[in-house]
């Protein structure tokens, strides 16, 4: 069900959310977090509203959705509320605000009484992120506050921005998307012979936020030389090679799809790899409301990395 209410104000859309509840249609009694998205009013909300919906499943939460809309417009707020089957496990409600509601200070204002009581609140900004997310209105609303440098005009300088502000608490989704890679680099290793490693290769596209973080993560937890070089082709994370004495460890990607897993003295071993969906790396984000240290480290790690400037050529992969 939903229900516009359009030249709206936040004490109607609460009434509204009350009267709802008392009917049977929305409940809030199982909602464990309050979700933020934050974002520019257009075409784009609808997928960042599915990733959320999606996430809910695992989050029953409240997803409010604060959609900055045309800054010269005169002031107004369209509100809009979404349960039952166009809203997952949650309930939304879309904040429209034009005029000097489209500025940040006004939406973290419209945002506050609609928060869950007692209730985590995660902030997201889905495409383009503030330089400090810790120090924006909304931003220290919440107690985790999620962003995708990856989705951002300038994905790089969006990465840089990170590393240069981050706070207990920060997190982005290029982080979340390296899971699979790190869980299996770290299950490689945690087999015989135990050999520390010497050297690491970290091969991926030019513009990848993920493959700088992959590479400063390894840089930290192997105490290692760590190298990041561009691929020949390829997306994303193309290849990680890890160098040891009774021979290298690589996980290559050439496609975005699927992995092979090379070790010494075992058969080459094909595993899935495919480039994880917003909506997966959104419900895993949601798992933890703490602090993610490990993605602290792995951010100031990049600067122990050295630069090739030589692509490297993806091994040809068997049956390939």
């Amino acid at each position: 069900m939903i229900v516009d209410l359009p030249s709206s104000n936040t004490s109607a859309v609460n009434r509204k959310l009350v009267e709802m509840r008392a009917s049977g249609g929305a409940l809030t009694m199982g909602r464990v977090l309050t979700l933020v998205i934050v974002t520019e009013d257009g075409a784009g909300i609808e997928d960042s509203i599915a990733a959320a919906n999606s996430a809910s499943h695992e989050h029953p939460c409240r997803i409010i959705v604060l959609a900055r809309g045309q800054r010269k417009a005169a002031p107004r707020l369209d509100a809009q509320i979404r349960v039952g089957g166009d809203a997952g496990a949650s309930e939304v409600v879309v904040l429209r605000g034009y005029g000097p509601l489209a500025a940040d200070e006004a939406g973290a204002g419209m945002v506050m009484p609609l928060l869950l009581p007692d209730a985590p609140v995660v902030a997201w900004w889905p495409e383009e992120a503030p330089a400090i997310p810790s120090e924006d209105p909304v931003g220290k609303l919440a107690t985790r506050r999620i962003t995708d440098a990856l989705s951002a005009r300038n994905p790089m300088k969006a990465f840089e921005q990170r590393r240069a502000n981050y706070v207990d608490g920060d997190t982005d989704l290029t982080w979340t998307r390296l899971t699979p890679w790190r869980a299996l680099l770290a299950t490689a290793l945690d087999a015989p012979p135990f050999e520390p490693v010497t050297n690491v290769v970290v091969a991926g596209e030019a513009v990848s936020p993920s493959t700088e973080l992959l590479a400063g993560w390894l840089a930290v937890r192997l105490d290692s030389k760590v190298k990041r070089s561009p691929a020949a082709s390829g997306p994303g994370v193309v290849s990680v090679r890890l160098e040891r004495r009774s021979g290298p460890v690589e996980l290559i990607r050439p496609d975005g799809k699927v992995g092979t897993l090379r070790q010494p003295g075992q058969p080459d071993r094909l595993v899935a790899l495919a480039r994880r969906e917003v909506r997966d790396c959104l419900a895993e984000e949601l798992r933890r409301l703490d602090a993610d240290e490990i993605y602290g480290d792995a951010l100031a790690g990049v600067g122990r990395v050295a630069r090739g400037r030589t692509p490297v050529k993806v091994p040809t992969l068997a049956g390939a």
